[in-house]
């Protein structure tokens, strides 16, 4: 069955001109609309998949048996093997469609999710977990190549303007939302309505997709580059494996040995997109030739790493250094999680006006809350309460909430439509890699200062460390953005 255009542009050229005279935006159709609830809807269920599981560790581990080595596994295992298929996903959306990609992850990951809320034992789960990521790296490239290709103008700015706020909430919702599946026990399954949830969501998002979402390919992507999908998988893997599993080995030598081995492999991989330019290579180089895109990109990969700097040691602090109680923690998340919404609503709105001025404005703001936060923290030391943090916290996340949605939109605005696939692949592969390199940091900065102690006053003095490199990564951001365009009405462009 066709899915009705959602070219919202008018089809005659003089009303377009005159519209365009008119700075007036043509308003997104029914279509549009569901399509676009759609594409959303499939990026949350992936950013909520991989923190949902964290406050139920305890309680999976508890029913299955679960050792140390498989707990880590759940989240590891889901969060690497996404990584190391969003370049190759974006690929297979180029080459056989992005809709029709979309849809095939979308089954995946939805059949996995049942695999996973009926499995018994460690090793069926993380198995699941596995086949859910592999399904996410397919489906999730597909949402921002759809975006990029389907809207245009203020229509546009604002699809992204909501992308930034779906992300916003779902990266601090999604502990609270499996803290309240799991506590809730809804018909006697403990756990397991955290994987069960995505069952019907993931049915609408098939059925509704294969209606209203678009159908896009690229014209000169003919088949995929095999060898150069094997080469960016295994250099991904020596990569993020080591990042990934290096604190809890306590830094050994072959986790060094990985990540030259994998920066090797990187090298050997640019050689030969460098020697396919003209035959369908994995990754269009030219891409980097873009200073908007490049620039957005390391962006991309800066937001990434300060968000697994933060995050972690942020919820250790509060429970350890201020002993809030894990009800209390989840609290400030959500007051985090409603500032990031409101940045990211004052994002929407803006709708592409002012240029790469809004989300440099979101970086500052968020840049000097972190900084208050600290003195807030130094100068109460343990007697810090919730109330006494809400204006921080909730600045740190309007901040932030200012800046997903601007930077995709901005990075990907000037990348051709038949490279969309691999474009969003690679930017989402920078925020995973970003991630797994602050998660990384916290092993030298936060836990070697602990040293796994659960003294307040040293993981006080442990975290507000930790705002000092959050803080440097948000000023790399910041400066990186420059890379973007200014607002349309500057006399530069």
């Amino acid at each position: 069955m066709a899915s009705p255009a959602l070219d919202n542009e008018p089809k005659h050229p003089a009303e377009s001109s005159a519209r365009a005279a008119s700075g007036t935006a043509p308003r997104m159709t029914l279509a549009a609309r569901v399509a676009l609830v759609v594409l959303l809807v499939a990026e949350l269920m992936d950013i909520l998949d991989q923190s949902v599981v964290l406050t139920a560790l305890p309680a999976v581990q508890e029913s299955t048996g679960a050792g140390p080595a498989a707990v880590q596994w759940l989240t590891a295992g889901y969060s690497l093997t996404v990584a190391v298929g969003l370049i190759t996903g974006g690929r297979l959306g180029d080459i056989h469609g992005r809709r029709r990609t979309l849809l095939i992850g979308t089954v995946s990951f939805t059949l996995a999710s049942l695999l996973c809320g009926l499995a018994t034992g460690p090793g069926v789960l993380i198995a699941a977990r596995v086949l859910q990521g592999a399904g996410v790296a397919v489906m999730i490239p597909q949402v921002l190549a759809t975006l990029h290709v389907t809207f245009d103008g203020e229509n546009r700015s604002r699809a992204f303007g909501l992308y930034g706020a779906v992300l916003s909430l779902a990266n601090v919702l999604g502990p609270v939302l499996g803290g309240v599946l799991t506590e809730a026990d809804l018909f006697g399954l403990g756990w397991r309505p955290i994987f069960l949830i995505n069952v019907p969501v993931g049915l609408a998002v098939i059925i509704l997709g294969r209606r209203f979402v678009p159908e896009s390919t690229a014209q000169k992507a003919d088949r995929l580059d095999l060898t150069g999908m094997l080469l960016s998988a295994l250099a991904v893997v020596l990569i993020l494996f080591p990042l990934t599993e290096g604190r809890t080995h306590h830094w050994p030598p072959w986790c060094f040995a990985m990540l030259t081995a994998g920066l090797l492999v990187l090298g050997v991989f640019l050689r030969h997109q460098q020697r396919r330019k003209d035959d369908a290579p994995l990754v269009a180089l030219s891409l980097f030739r873009g200073r908007q895109f490049s620039g957005g990109l390391s962006a991309q990969l800066m937001l990434g790493l300060l968000c697994g700097l933060f995050f972690m040691t942020w919820t250790l602090y509060l429970q350890r250094g201020l002993a809030m109680s894990p009800f209390q923690a989840a609290v400030a998340f959500v007051m985090l999680a409603l500032g990031e919404l409101a940045g990211a609503t004052i994002a929407m709105k803006a709708a592409g006006r002012f240029g790469r001025r809004l989300p440099q404005a979101g970086a500052l703001i968020a840049l000097a809350s972190m900084a208050g936060y600290g003195l807030r923290i130094s100068s109460r030391q343990g007697d810090l309460t919730l109330l006494g943090m809400t204006v921080p916290v909730v600045l740190i996340g309007f901040g932030l909430g200012m800046v997903g949605g601007p930077l995709a939109d901005m990075s990907l605005a000037k990348v051709p439509h038949e490279n969309a696939g691999s474009a969003s692949g690679l930017f989402n592969t920078a925020m995973h890699l970003g991630i797994a390199v602050g998660t990384a940091l916290t092993a030298l900065v936060f836990f070697s200062a602990t040293g796994g102690s659960p003294d307040d006053a040293i993981n006080r003095d442990a975290f507000t460390g930790i705002l000092w490199w959050v803080g440097g990564a948000l000023a790399v951001m910041w400066a990186l953005m420059f890379f973007l365009p200014k607002p349309p009405n500057s006399r530069a462009d």
